[in-house]
């Protein structure tokens, strides 16, 4: 089976991001493509974040409940509780079609890069022939 990863980096613009996903799961849905086109993101400050955040609520667990109660207050001030916001965003999507698939696979690959939320993002194709396919492939499945 050959497979491709598409990596497309939206640098801080979540928005684009998520449009991007709802368009992938819209195709997914209706060309019934099943497991051919996957995606996942990768947003490489969550790992750094989370680590304090962890440690912060095990030492002070009654301060993170009071917080807890305050964020929908926030919410309905117009304060967005957004933890992502300003962090980088990019988006993998992998295409693994059957080797007698090659022209559906030539068409995904020119197609997604060419489609709205896609245009904006600063693109990379890995093949299975790149130097570098093996570090993309072990990146993606990480990735939840």
């Amino acid at each position: 089976m050959a497979q491709t990863i598409l990596v497309f980096d939206f640098g801080t613009n979540e928005e684009a991001a998520q449009q991007a996903r709802h368009k992938i799961e819209g195709w997914k849905q209706g060309f019934r493509l099943g497991n051919k086109i996957l995606l996942k993101f990768e947003r490489p400050e969550e790992a750094g974040t989370q680590a304090p955040e962890e440690s912060v609520e095990s030492e002070k667990g009654e301060k993170k409940k009071a917080d807890k109660k305050k964020s929908p207050a926030r919410k309905a001030n117009g304060e967005k509780d957004n933890p992502q916001a300003g962090s980088q965003v990019r988006v993998l999507v992998s295409l693994g079609f059957s080797d007698h698939e090659k022209l559906s696979l030539q068409r995904w690959l020119d197609r997604i890069p060419s489609e709205e939320p896609f245009k904006s993002a600063k693109a990379e194709v890995v093949r299975q022939a790149d130097p570098n396919f093996d570090k993309t492939v072990e990146l993606f499945e990480s990735l939840d």
